[in-house]
C-alpha cells in the first residue's frame, strides 16, 4: 500500500503528535493570592487533576507551565511524565506563559499543541480527547465549544506557533489571534461532556470537590 503524503509531507505517515500544554502559573489575585494550581480538588491539589485529563485525553508529550508558588507546587503535585518550565513574568499574564509553553514545544516532533487552563475543572478527558481528534494537519486550529461558544481547551497547528506566540500578550493569551482567524476554527461541541467554569473568586471554590 502507497501511503498519502501530499497534505503534510512525511509527518503523515505517523499518527500526529498532539502535545498537551498546561497553563498554570496564575497567583490567584481574586482568590487572596491562593495559587490556582494548588486549590484542592478530590482530595489532591488541582494541577494534577488537569495533568490528568491531558494524559487520558490522549496528550503527549505534557508541558506545565508554572509562575507563582512554582517551588510549592513542584514540591506538593505529582508532576511525573511532565515536563515543566517556570515563568518568571507569570504576573504579565496568560500570555507570557502561552509564548513559553509552545517555544518549549519547538524542539520536539509535536504537530500541534492542545492548551489546556489549571482553572477550568469541568473540563476532563473527554473533551480533551475531542479537540485532539480535530487534528487535520500542521494548520490545524480547533476549539471545544460549549452550547455554539468557543471554550478550552485550544488545539494549535505546529505552523501556527509563531503567529500565535507574537500575538500573545498581556492576559488574553491567543484570544487576539483566534478573533483574527476565526473562519479557520473547528469548534468541537463539548457541552455533554464537560462544563467550562472557572475557579477565579471565591464563590466559585463551590465547584471544587
Amino acid at each position: 500500500m502507497v501511503e498519502d503524503m501530499a497534505t503534510d509531507g512525511p509527518r503523515r505517515a505517523k499518527n500526529p503528535e498532539v502535545a498537551g500544554v498546561l497553563l498554570a502559573a496564575g497567583g490567584g489575585r481574586r482568590l487572596g493570592g491562593r495559587p490556582k494550581a494548588l486549590l484542592t480538588h478530590r482530595g489532591r491539589p488541582l494541577i494534577e487533576h488537569a495533568v490528568r485529563s491531558l494524559r487520558n485525553g490522549g496528550c503527549g508529550p505534557l508541558h506545565v507551565v508554572l509562575g507563582a508558588a512554582a517551588e510549592e507546587v513542584r514540591a506538593r503535585a505529582d508532576l511525573t511524565g511532565c515536563s515543566v518550565s517556570v515563568n518568571p513574568g507569570w504576573e504579565e499574564g496568560m500570555g507570557s506563559s502561552l509564548r513559553l509553553g509552545l517555544a518549549a514545544l519547538t524542539a520536539t516532533d509535536a504537530d500541534a499543541a492542545l492548551v489546556l487552563l489549571v482553572d477550568q475543572p469541568g473540563i476532563g478527558a473527554e473533551a480533551v480527547a475531542r479537540v485532539r481528534l480535530a487534528y487535520g494537519s500542521r494548520m490545524s486550529l480547533a476549539a471545544a465549544s460549549y452550547g455554539g461558544e468557543r471554550g478550552h481547551p485550544v488545539l494549535f497547528g505546529a505552523d501556527r506557533w509563531p503567529g500565535i506566540a507574537a500575538a500573545a500578550v498581556g492576559d488574553q493569551g491567543a484570544r487576539a489571534y483566534l478573533r483574527e482567524h476565526r473562519d479557520a476554527i473547528t469548534l468541537v461541541e463539548c457541552s455533554d461532556v464537560a462544563e467550562a467554569y472557572d475557579i477565579d473568586t471565591s464563590q466559585d471554590l463551590k465547584h471544587l470537590e
